[in-house]
C-alpha cells in the first residue's frame, strides 16, 4: 500500500509511504546530482545505510557516499556542523548534489540546516527512520541545531525535496523511541483532529504493544498518514510562522524544550519532555479557563494508556522559565504559549502570568508524570 500526501509549500513536494521502501526505486523529480551523500548515524546506518545507498545508485547512477554522525541531541550542535562542512568540502560537493537524511530527528534536523547552508542551499531529502520523525521533524522543513541556551535557536527554514517513509523500519526502533514518538501523534489530535484522538483511544492496544504485529501495519500506516497530512496542510497554511498558524504544532514544545535545556539534553527523549509538557500546559489551559477538567484527565489518560507517563528528574522552577524565555516564540519579549481549548482546538497566547507557569510545573512535579 502506497500514501502519497503532498506538502504544498515553495518548492512543493510528496511524503511518500510505502512499506518496503529500500526495494524500491526512489526518485525526485527535477534531481540529478553528480553525487549522493548520506547523512546517518552509525546504527542506523549499520542496519539500512547498504541498502539505501544500493537503491540510490541503482536510481540515480552515481557515488554514493556517507557521513556518520553520532546519535543523541547532545551532538545536535556546531562542531558537527562544521565536521560536516569539511566532509562536504572534501568531496568537492556542488549545489546540484544530493543530500539524504537517514535517521531520526536529530539526523534530520541537522542534515537539513547544513543542506540550507552549505553553498547557500543544496537539495536534500529526508528518509525518516524513528516514529518521532515520520510524523513530525521530517515534514515541514524546520532544520536546526541547539544552543546551550535553548533548543533549536540556530536554524533555517528549508524544504526537502522529498521525504520518504517506510513503516516497517519501525521494528528496528527501541520500543522507548516509539513510544515517545507517540507523544508527537496524541499532539496531532489535540491540535487539530478529534476524530484522529477517538482513533488514538480505540487503537491504544495496537499502539502500546511491544512488538508489532503483521496486521498491526494498517493502524500504524493510518497514524503516519494522519500525522503527516495535518502537518503539511498547517505548514502549507503558514511555512514560515508569519501568520502564526504554525505555531499551534508547538503544543506541549515550549514546556518540554525547556525541560531538555534544563537537563542538558541529557536525560529525557524529545517525545517524553513533549509528553510532559502536553500536561503542563493542559493543566495551565484548565487553570486559566480555557478547558475543562474532564477534557485534561482525557488526554492524561490516553498519554498514560500509552505509557507516556514520564518521570521528570528534579528541575527547579525558576530555571525552566529562564529557559523558556530564550524560546523561539518568545517576541516583543513576551513567551507565547500553546494552550488547548478543546480536544482538537489550541489557541496561542500571552495572557498569562509567570506564577500560572511555575503552577503549571509543581503540578507535574507533585504528581510525579
Amino acid at each position: 500500500m502506497v500514501t502519497l500526501v503532498a506538502v504544498r509549500t515553495k518548492p512543493t513536494y510528496t511524503i511518500h509511504i510505502e512499506p518496503a521502501l529500500f526495494d524500491q526505486t526512489m526518485l525526485t523529480p527535477a534531481i540529478k546530482p553528480r553525487q549522493i551523500c548520506i547523512f546517518s548515524d552509525p546504527t542506523v546506518f549499520g542496519i539500512y545505510g547498504s541498502k539505501l545507498a544500493a537503491v540510490l545508485q541503482s536510481s540515480y547512477h552515481c557515488p554514493v557516499e556517507s557521513h556518520l554522525i553520532e546519535s543523541g541531541e547532545t551532538n545536535k550542535n556546531l562542531v558537527s556542523v562544521a565536521y560536516a562542512y569539511n566532509h562536504l568540502a572534501d568531496l568537492r560537493f556542488e549545489r546540484g548534489d544530493l543530500m539524504v537524511a537517514l535517521g531520526g530527528g536529530v539526523i534530520g534536523d541537522l542534515a537539513g540546516f547544513v543542506a540550507a547552508t552549505y553553498l547557500r542551499g543544496v537539495p536534500y531529502v529526508q528518509v525518516p527512520t524513528t516514529l518521532l520523525a515520520q510524523v513530525d521533524s521530517s515534514v515541514g522543513g524546520k532544520t536546526g541545531v541547539d544552543h546551550p541556551l535553548g533548543k533549536n535557536l540556530i536554524g533555517a527554514f528549508y524544504q526537502p525535496r522529498a521525504v520518504w517513509i517506510d513503516p516497517h523500519v519501525l521494528r528496528t526502533l527501541p520500543l522507548n523511541q516509539r513510544r515517545a514518538g507517540l507523544a508527537e501523534v496524541v499532539k496531532y489530535g489535540v491540535i487539530a483532529d478529534q476524530a484522529f484522538f477517538e482513533f488514538l483511544e480505540n487503537q491504544v492496544a495496537v499502539l502500546r504493544r511491544d512488538v508489532i504485529r503483521d496486521e498491526d501495519w494498517p493502524v500504524w500506516n493510518e497514524v503516519i498518514a494522519r500525522c503527516c497530512q495535518i502537518k503539511a496542510d498547517v505548514v502549507a497554511s503558514d511555512e514560515k510562522e508569519i501568520t502564526g498558524h504554525r505555531a499551534i504544532l508547538n503544543f506541549g514544545h515550549t514546556f518540554g524544550h525547556a525541560f531538555e535545556t534544563v537537563t542538558r539534553y541529557s536525560s529525557l527523549l524529545h517525545g517524553e519532555a513533549v509528553a510532559a509538557g502536553m500536561r503542563a500546559a493542559g493543566r495551565m489551559a484548565c487553570a486559566l479557563g480555557l478547558w475543562s477538567a474532564q477534557e485534561v484527565d482525557r488526554v492524561e489518560q490516553l498519554l498514560d494508556a500509552l505509557e507516556l507517563k514520564v518521570a521528570l528528574p528534579p528541575l527547579e522552577p525558576s530555571a525552566v522559565l529562564d529557559a523558556m524565555r530564550s524560546d523561539k516564540k518568545v517576541r516583543a519579549g513576551k513567551l507565547h504559549m500553546v494552550l488547548p481549548q478543546a480536544i482538537g482546538k489550541v489557541c496561542v497566547t500571552s495572557d498569562f502570568k509567570k506564577e500560572d507557569v511555575l503552577t503549571a510545573m509543581r503540578s507535574l512535579a507533585e504528581t510525579k508524570v
